[in-house]
């Protein structure tokens, strides 16, 4: 199993250690430690990284594994690591924003279905890289939602269907209710901050940005954090801000969704308005007229409430499937104790503007899905397995290039060419999991059945006195068993380097 190092700027955080792919070594193993900085890699002893999710301003997450639990419960570890450059009054700011996120999952994540759950929240001193000293990090420990957030499906298709985009803002007004009707302001409504499950649920992600409210009133002043784009006047001035002001950043996700472009593109700064609807085919008109209002430049002409802008939508089209209806959360059983005690709330202190103009990191997905899976490190078993896939396909394509060109020099350059592009795919996860096998089957069957590769495929079975389909496949097997032999060995030397050096 690789663990990856959640200690910022480790030069090389992914570590391998064979004895963890044992299941009751990984269950009772103490400790594990970075061979390059000394990190401790099991948070609180319970908690084992896997790899870097993305990164942002005040904060990174990692996609981690609960081994306390009997499945090995997959979970989100979000650290946060505030930028360099802040002032100790900013960075007290910036710190009472992480402990918050961490209070509203604990009030509101762990009561409404859509919203993810807390399952820790601690800190560790762990000894600095500099000799003699300690560095302090906080990390909070949050439900994994498995699925793409509006931002990465927007990279993948373009655009997405007026009904679509209808039945998630149906969805995320549902969860600003509850979080309105809890005294609470989400304050960084964005795309990359609602995700679709699987299973087809829209779920609002990163309440690092969020404030506490009376119910139906205003709040202090803005820290001056937002999304540039979709935050609404009244919070880029640094001003107030109040539930319309959710309903003002959800209006622009809307416009987004539906004409595949940056806000940016959609406001006409000169009149103060927004242009949008000549971009978007199919809207009905009482969508379009809802997200116009949500999209008044002054809050008081807005929509006072999620709830209103349900009853406005209620006129549109229906997208065409039955709901389930969202029953409460059970609170889950409580986590053991870890060695450092759980902060107490924060007292109300005056907000100070910081000098950044986005949110923390979101807690799963801080770059659109190709972006994100090809910095993802590959563990052992993917990287074996990819070394079979790239032997399998080596032997097929050996077999298919001697029979168009003979046993060339043309033909082993465009070999070396085909076999390169195949590793280039996979090293960018544009090919995985069930596209291999896929290519795999297919090069076998061309193989087989086109003409001029098959009277190769004929020959070498005369040469070798069996079937066909069996000696192809054994030739392809051969290469692949020397892939996976080569690739192990390689593994092994560096892992033994990376251990001394």
């Amino acid at each position: 199993m690789d663990l990856y190092c959640t200690r910022p700027g480790c030069p090389r955080p992914v570590n391998a250690f064979a004895d963890l792919d044992h299941p009751a070594t990984l269950k009772t193993v103490p400790q594990k430690y970075c061979t390059t900085c000394g990190m401790e890699l099991i948070l609180v002893g319970r908690y084992l990284p896997l790899k870097l999710l993305g990164q942002g301003g005040f904060g990174a997450a990692f996609l981690a594994r609960d081994r306390y639990t009997p499945a090995m419960r997959q979970c989100v570890v979000k650290q946060f690591l505030p930028s360099g450059n802040l002032s100790p009054a900013q960075l007290e700011v910036a710190q009472q924003l992480f402990e918050r996120e961490a209070e509203v999952l604990e009030q509101l994540g762990n009561t409404h279905p859509l919203i993810p759950d807390l399952f820790a929240f601690f800190e560790l001193t762990p000894p600095s890289t500099q000799s003699g000293k300690q560095d302090k990090f906080f990390y909070l420990v949050q439900e994994y939602i498995d699925g793409e957030t509006m931002e990465e499906e927007l990279v993948q298709k373009g655009t997405l269907s007026p009904d679509d985009v209808t039945l998630m803002l149906k969805e995320v007004l549902e969860i600003l209710t509850f979080v309105h009707d809890h005294g609470s302001i989400h304050r960084d409504i964005k795309p990359s901050n609602i995700m679709r499950h699987r299973n087809g649920r829209f779920y609002l992600l990163d309440f690092g940005a969020v404030k506490q409210a009376t119910k139906g009133a205003a709040v202090a002043k803005s820290t001056g954090i937002y999304s540039l784009g979709f935050a609404p006047p009244e919070q880029m001035s640094g001003g107030e801000v109040y539930p319309s002001s959710d309903l003002y950043a959800l209006a622009v996700t809307g416009l987004m969704l539906l004409t595949g472009k940056q806000p940016n593109e959609l406001f006409d700064s000169y009149s103060n308005t927004w242009k949008w609807r000549s971009y978007a085919s199919g809207v009905k008109r009482s969508l379009a007229d809802a997200l116009d209002r949500m999209l008044l430049p002054t809050p008081s002409q807005r929509f006072q409430s999620a709830a209103e802008v349900l009853t406005a939508l209620a006129q549109s089209s229906s997208p065409g499937r039955v709901r389930s209806p969202v029953t409460p959360k059970q609170a889950p059983p409580p986590v053991p104790s870890s060695p450092t005690a759980l902060p107490q709330p924060l007292p109300q202190q005056q907000p100070v503007s910081l000098p950044i103009a986005s949110t923390p990191a979101s807690s799963q997905s801080l770059k659109p899905a190709r972006q994100r899976a090809a910095i993802a490190p590959f563990s052992t078993l993917e990287l074996l397995g990819a070394a079979a896939f790239t032997g399998f396909e080596g032997g097929l394509l050996a077999i298919a290039l001697m029979s168009l060109l003979g046993t060339s020099i043309v033909s082993g350059g465009f070999w070396i060419v085909l076999l390169a592009g195949l590793v280039f795919l996979q090293s960018r996860r544009t090919i995985e999991r069930v596209d291999l096998l896929i290519t795999a089957g297919i090069t076998l069957a061309i193989v087989l059945f086109v003409s001029p590769l098959h009277r190769l495929a004929v020959y070498f079975a005369s040469l070798f006195g069996g079937n066909v389909l069996l000696t192809v496949v054994a030739i392809a097997v051969a290469t692949s068993l020397g892939a996976i032999a080569v690739t192990a060995l390689f593994r092994i030397i560096f892992n033994l380097l990376s251990n001394f050096l």
